[in-house]
This record gives C-alpha cells, structure tokens and sequence, in this order.
C-alpha cells in the first residue's frame, strides 16, 4: 500500500478530527453548542471550507497552465473551467465576503434570497430554494457518485475511463471514497444543527487531497499512470 504523502497525512488527521468532534457533540448532547460553536456561522468550520475550495481551485488552475505550456490546450481550458467552479463554490460559501466587508444586500436579493444575502443557492423561484433541490439534492447525489462509484468504474469500466481522461477529471482514490462513505454515514447517523457545514469542510479537504494527487495521470500533479489492464485489455 503506498505511504500517505506529509499532505494526505494532515488532511485525513483534519477528517477524521472533524468526524470525532461531530460524534463527540452529539453523544455529550451538546446541540446547542455545536451549532453556536464548532458549527457557528462565518466561524472556523465555514471559512475553512472556503479556504479549502479555493486552493483546490489553485491547484486546478496551476495544472491547467502548466498543460497550456505543453500545448495541451483543450485540457488545460477544462482545468480552468473546473477551477472557476471551485471559485465559485468558495465565494458562495462566505456569500462572497459580505458580511467581512460589510456589503449591503442588493434588494433583488433581499426579496428573492432566503437568507437575504448575496448566494446563488439561496435564492427562491416559484416558491422553491435552490438549496433544496438542485444545491442540495442533486449535488449531494453527484458527489457521491464521484467521490464512491467513479472509482470503483474507472478501473473496470473503459468507456467510463475513456471520458473521465477526455475530460481531465482528477479521480478519486480508494481511501477517498472510504472516507466519503464513513463521513456521510456519520452525518445520516447524528442529529446535529448545522452539521453539513462540518460535511461541506470534509468534502473541501476531500478534494484538495484528490487535486494534488489524483489517481489517474490527468495532470503535472498525478502521480500514477494507468496500466493496460486498469483498461481491461
């Protein structure tokens, strides 16, 4: 089995913390607590979560420019797109720094946002929060599907590895789709407010971990490359 790298070493170190502090709060009873101190709003858990989309967002822009240099320019054009989502995701995190620079809500999002801040996936159309149903269900769904089944497929299935290398798609190890399974049984199993802040923090360590080094050789940063019969040749 190969050695955790000195960065998978803190990042699971910074998981598994995590899922011990969740468990502990909820065994000790302490709910209110967890969701005014380990969870509370704009607080450590949150802004780490911020902070970790947006260097996974570094790491996917350094490897798309470092493509660009080889030539490898409709990678390097994906990478960045994948980057910019992440940026996103970072920005919508903080509700794009509001409340640290004090910006005042737009009305638009005042009568439209559910929290009356500056998100995309707080806003309401016909009565329904895009939290719910698209930010929330279908999302969930699909990182789950890549953090647990991509892996599993990958190596099994070639049409599916053929488009996730077309695509750039850094993919998961096996240790990170063990990781997501145990943190989403542990958020299924605890009844906590504000304890998807605490999955939304492991899902950005998850990813920062799969950016540096991904599984399959899709950029400067992947560290193994796939052998004949991972293609089932």
């Amino acid at each position: 089995m190969r050695d955790f790298s000195p960065a998978d070493q803190l990042i699971f170190g910074l998981i598994n913390a995590s899922l011990l502090f969740v468990l502990a709060y909820w065994i000790l009873g302490f709910d209110q607590q967890f969701a005014t101190g380990f969870a509370i709003e704009d607080g450590p858990v949150e802004y780490g979560t911020a902070i970790l989309l947006f260097v996974s967002a570094c790491v996917l822009g350094w490897q798309g420019a470092a493509m660009l240099r080889t030539g490898r320019v409709v990678a390097a054009v994906l990478l960045l797109i994948y980057a910019l989502m992440f940026v996103f995701g970072a920005g919508e995190e903080i509700s794009w720094g509001q409340r640290i620079f004090d910006i005042e809500t737009p009305e638009y999002f005042m009568e439209n946002n559910f929290q009356q801040e500056i998100t995309i996936h707080n806003l309401v159309f016909g009565g329904r929060q895009l939290t719910k149903t698209l930010f929330g269900s279908f999302l969930t769904v699909a990182i789950l599907l890549y953090l647990v089944v991509l892996p599993l497929l990958y190596p099994r299935v070639r049409l599916i590895a053929g488009v996730i290398d077309y695509l750039v798609v850094p993919l998961p190890g096996k240790r990170h789709a063990v990781v997501a399974l145990v943190a989403s049984l542990v958020m299924l199993l605890v009844d906590l407010p504000r304890k998807w802040e605490v999955y939304e923090f492991i899902f950005g360590l998850l990813t920062l971990s799969i950016f540096l080094a991904p599984a399959n050789k899709t950029g400067p940063l992947g560290q193994k490359e796939r052998s004949t019969n991972t293609l089932g040749t």
